[in-house]
């Protein structure tokens, strides 16, 4: 009797499950880790996609001239960096609030388009691609960290500030537009590229200075 209490004892104890003993009598206990679990949104998190999305509003009437040329507006330089500093998840909520206002009616568009008319206006795919090249640009260098260095960062700018973005935005230009075609369309943005490869080097440089004096800001993404 006494013998079979022992057993029963022993395989409720739920520590005997975390513990193997080999035939030789050593001990190969392994410590139990649990796997990460996606957490949700605390309420640094929801600070950070507020002032992000505070930032690039406050960005958005700032114009930088030069020559002939259509000037540098600094809108989407603010999503690149939302992207670039917050990661993936809370850069794509950043920007995400941003066209929710801007769809709301606010005149928070560098075009000054809002409301419903900015699904029936030319730059409909620049717009809804915002979201989209934040989060491309949060992945790319969540990649890199915590190790993050310039050329990364400039390069995870380059394909979701300007691959991404023009990719999605220059076919809604000729779907939206009665006046230019595919070839019309891209022709016409190529003016804004020069201004779009500046932001990128400065999104980048910049959010490379964050991570090294932040370097817990955003987690590493798993390779």
């Amino acid at each position: 009797m006494p013998t079979a209490a022992r057993r029963t004892s022993t395989s409720s104890d739920p520590s005997a499950s975390s513990t193997s003993s080999s035939s030789d009598g050593g001990d190969h206990t392994r410590p139990t880790t649990r796997p990460a679990t996606r957490r949700g949104l605390t309420a640094r998190d929801l600070a950070l996609v507020a002032a992000f999305c505070a930032l690039i509003v406050a960005l958005v009437p700032v114009k930088v001239p030069v020559g002939g040329a259509a000037p540098i507006v600094l809108q989407n330089l603010g999503i690149m960096l939302a992207g670039a500093v917050l990661g993936a998840r809370r850069g794509f909520l950043a920007v995400l609030l941003f066209v929710v206002l801007a769809v709301a009616g606010l005149p928070v568009l560098a075009s000054g388009v809002r409301g419903l008319a900015i699904f029936t206006g030319p730059t409909v795919g620049f717009v809804v691609g915002y979201p989209v090249v934040a989060l491309v640009i949060g992945l790319l260098v969540q990649r890199f960290l915590p190790r993050l260095h310039v050329m990364a960062a400039v390069g995870a700018c380059l394909v979701g500030g300007i691959v991404v973005s023009y990719a999605l935005g220059i076919p809604g230009m000729a779907w939206r537009s009665a006046k230019l075609d595919l070839a019309g369309a891209a022709t016409f943005s190529a003016t804004f590229l020069p201004g779009d490869l500046v932001k990128a080097v400065v999104a980048g440089v910049v959010a490379t200075a964050v991570h090294k004096a932040l370097p817990d800001l955003v987690p590493a993404r798993r390779r």
